[in-house]
């Protein structure tokens, strides 16, 4: 299973803390869980400028239509777009039975939400790639938690 990092506890968010949350349904020897951030996998620091897909959804960046943009203005899509192809060789090479995925998120969210409208926008980059090639994607919906200890 691949499971979203910061759920896993991991400090990957783009503010630098984790959304933690237990996953029962994982909690079983047999199961594999290997954690993920696409946002890592495709080269964006922690912590980093929170960003939203502008044009559309993630189906929509992936087909060139729309763009990642950072709060401060600059482009990450070619990021999102690396990250979401690096974590489907992952779910390949695992042969993934399912993804969870942490909710809200620009590349793993199912259901990202307008601000303005509240519209349900689609998925974010990696979701919308891993539906494309037929695997399960589950949104897990979590809260961040305070950042863990530093290795300061």
């Amino acid at each position: 299973m691949l499971v979203s990092a910061c759920l896993l506890g991991i400090n990957c968010r783009y503010d630098g803390r984790s959304s933690h949350h237990d996953l029962p349904e994982l909690d079983k020897p047999e199961i594999c869980i290997i954690p993920v951030c696409p946002e890592q996998l495709g080269g964006l620091p922690t912590p980093r400028s929170p960003s939203s897909i502008v044009g559309g959804n993630g189906y929509d960046v992936l087909d060139g239509k729309g763009k990642v943009i950072t709060k401060d203005g600059q482009d990450v899509t070619e990021n999102f777009i690396k990250g979401a192809h690096e974590t489907l060789k992952i779910a390949r090479e695992l042969k993934a039975e399912a993804c969870y995925f942490k909710d809200k998120s620009p590349s793993c969210g199912l259901h990202l939400i307008s601000e303005n409208t509240g519209e349900d926008l689609g998925p974010g980059v990696t979701a919308a790639l891993l539906r494309r090639q037929n695997f399960n994607v589950i949104e897990v919906k979590a809260k961040a938690v305070p950042p863990g200890p530093t290795l300061d």
